[in-house]
């Protein structure tokens, strides 16, 4: 299963965690209502499912959601902190989501 966010093409969405690996990537947090996937966080990792397992915004992606908190993933073996910071910039200044802010 995937989701595509901009130009990009995501692993999930998951309900939980327990799907995602430690591995470095870009993770979204969505909102599902009804058939509708709503874009609230975007962010990068070294070690994404310690990072959103362990997420300091988690009140912001609750007090966002009205539906059903999703995760999904776009694991970047090959690229270093700056290549991930920039993808998760692009999204973030295509879809605005409602928690975080770089």
């Amino acid at each position: 299963m995937s989701i595509n966010i901009g130009s990009y093409e995501f692993e999930g969405p998951y309900l939980s965690t327990d799907k995602l690996q430690n591995r470095s990537g870009v993770y979204a947090i969505h909102c599902k209502d009804s058939e509708q996937y709503l874009l609230i966080d975007i962010g990068e990792s070294e070690d994404v499912k310690e990072r959103v397992k362990n997420h300091d915004r988690k009140d912001c992606w609750t007090k966002n959601c009205k539906g059903t908190l999703t995760v999904s993933v776009l694991y970047t073996p090959n690229l270093k902190q700056e290549g991930r910071k920039e993808i998760e910039q692009e999204l973030r200044d295509d879809y605005n989501p409602p928690c975080g802010e770089r």
